[in-house]
């Protein structure tokens, strides 16, 4: 049987293999947190709209992201639901609002989501549960992946929104996002009124007559794409109608053109890629350097500078498969930590896992590339003299 040389060279020195699958796993580590705080922000943009009950999404012509507050006419979804294929509509209220964290007095804005509990809108088991408790008066549910500095979020909390008293009868789970910062509650449309709808000379006032999402939902084996154009086309020009996927599309370019998450974490995620050359490098060129008496006999005994070249690349991605093994895992939970801590939509997925293997074996390989010309020069008459 052949010697296994690459996987020899590695293990002779246990303590040194575990030092080098250590700077491996740390580089993986980095663009796994990196890559998953970057999708994190930007999945954690959409996950409310993904989950809202409807086919079709009515906006603002103005809003050119979901949560700009520009309201459209409630009539526009009336119009809608008279053309066929659209089986109802629903209105989605929001605003943003202070909350007043019952244990320590300290006041965070938390977003508003509103609508008729009688009408399945968000349509998450803890909302669902609470429908009767919401109708009523001064009562809310809140998320319980709200951030700490909100306070418990318990059923039976009692506390103040916009400097009025509010009971909160129930939790539901949603998690956070940049628009609402700390956390999000969920009321009826008629308590929206009794808090938004006298609000100071200095404050915008709402009423139910305008609406800041629209949601259609259609019938059974109605064209999508068909209806949403049909209504673009008929419906008064001061609103915009999208499919779902088309307006989670339309919030994610915004996000990443309008804003540095994207450059940032990738620049990040790079240089964590070429951290990981650098520490790979420095493992290998360390081992050849040990071994370079070895590697300039058998070069006197014959063998190629394309089978030490075999050997180095072997020894690359063995430490880059075994290297990525435990920065995986790390990372899965950092990830569950962060999610808990933040609210952010942070989970590890099937194709960001093979990305990171892939960008993994490359950097390897990249320095493997590098090392192997202290292989190449050896010179077997330096070992032994002429």
């Amino acid at each position: 049987m052949r010697t296994p040389l690459a996987w020899s060279n590695l293990t002779y020195e246990r303590r040194k293999l575990i030092t080098a699958l250590a700077g491996v796993s740390f580089a993986v580590l980095l663009m796994f947190m990196f890559r998953g705080f970057e999708n994190a922000l930007y999945d954690s943009q959409v996950q409310l709209l993904k989950m809202l009950n409807g086919e079709i999404v009515v906006v603002n012509r103005l809003k050119y992201s979901m949560f700009v507050p520009e309201q459209f006419a409630r009539r526009r979804l009336y119009q809608a639901q008279a053309f066929d294929g659209v089986e109802a509509a629903y209105g989605l209220y929001m605003t943003t609002a202070n909350w007043k964290n019952p244990e320590t007095k300290a006041v965070r804005p938390l977003r508003v989501l509103a609508f008729n509990p009688a009408e399945p809108v968000l349509p998450l088991p803890g909302i669902l549960a609470n429908r009767a408790a919401l109708q009523l008066p001064w009562t809310a549910v809140i998320d319980d992946k709200s951030r700490s500095e909100v306070g418990p979020t318990l059923a039976g909390v009692e506390t103040e929104l916009a400097e009025q008293q509010i009971t909160i009868v129930g939790t539901y789970s949603l998690g956070t996002d940049f628009a609402s910062g700390n956390g999000n509650l969920v009321m009826s449309d008629q308590n929206f009124l009794r808090y938004f709808a006298n609000l100071g000379p200095e404050e915008d006032s709402r009423t139910l007559s305008t609406v800041d999402i629209g949601l259609l939902r259609l019938s059974p084996g109605a064209n999508v794409a068909q209806l949403a154009k049909t209504l673009q086309d008929r419906l008064p020009d001061d609103v915009l109608v999208l499919t779902k996927d088309e307006f989670v599309n339309f919030e994610l370019t915004f996000w990443r053109e309008n804003t540095s998450i994207g450059f940032v974490f990738t620049l990040l995620t790079t240089m964590g890629f070429v951290v990981g050359i650098i520490l790979v490098y420095q493992i290998l060129y360390t081992d050849v350097s040990d071994h370079w008496a070895e590697y300039a006999t058998l070069k006197a005994m014959g063998y190629s500078n394309r089978y030490l070249l075999w050997v180095v690349v072997q020894q690359a991605l063995i430490l880059g498969v075994m290297g990525f093994v435990p920065g995986y895992f790390i990372a899965l939970v950092l990830y569950h930590m962060t999610a808990n801590a933040t609210g952010l939509l942070m989970v590890m997925t099937l194709t960001r896992g093979i990305n990171v293997l892939l960008a993994t074996v490359v950097m390897c390989l990249i320095s493997g590339a590098i090392a192997v010309r202290k292989v190449q020069a050896a010179d077997p008459a330096e070992v032994f003299g002429t």
